[in-house]
């Protein structure tokens, strides 16, 4: 989860499929122990999706805006036509992007964090469009924990709501 570096980069392939290259920055904060002083990093990230993922992405993100991918690691290997030199890179192909507002008064929700999520790849066998319902544009889910028993849109999950009022304190994660 992080916001959007840059305005995504649509293309299409030879073979007409589109693919939009997204890099998201995740910042992180520390408190450094000798020095007592706050540090802080950001990593950027980069995102490919495809298809309707793709299409999600050039309709409703732009730099800045806060965004929850996830996806599988992967490494690549290409020569660059440019310099002549063989070069890696790793990146995340997409197969799930939860579009979330800031809460600001710019953005299109109306404050809090609303989701919309849609999940979709280039080898899910999912094209279709994603369907307004609601706050949220939903999709058949690729593997996300979302839907699964016990998990709810609400984040992050206080597991001591699951046992109940008169729970001895164990609590059973629903996994």
């Amino acid at each position: 989860m992080g916001n959007l570096a840059r305005d995504p980069d649509v293309r299409f392939t030879p073979n007409k499929q589109k693919v939009a290259r997204i890099t998201v920055a995740i910042g992180r904060q520390w408190k450094n122990k000798v020095t007592g002083e706050l540090q802080s990093h950001t990593d950027f990230i980069p995102v490919v999706a495809w298809g309707a993922s793709a299409d999600l992405c050039e309709r409703y993100l732009k730099k800045g805006r806060p965004v929850l991918v996830e996806g599988r690691i992967t490494v690549r290997d290409f020569d660059d036509i440019k310099t002549g030199q063989h070069r890696w890179v790793t990146e995340v192909v997409a197969e799930n992007i939860v579009l979330l507002s800031s809460g600001r008064r710019d953005d299109e929700g109306s404050g809090g964090y609303q989701q919309q999520s849609y999940g979709g790849g280039q080898q899910s066998g999912y094209g279709r469009a994603p369907q307004p319902q609601s706050d949220a544009m939903a999709a058949p889910d690729m593997g996300s924990l979302r839907g699964e028993a016990g998990f709810e849109d609400d984040f992050p999950l206080d597991f001591s709501e699951l046992g109940g009022p008169d729970s001895s304190g164990d609590v059973e994660i629903p996994f």
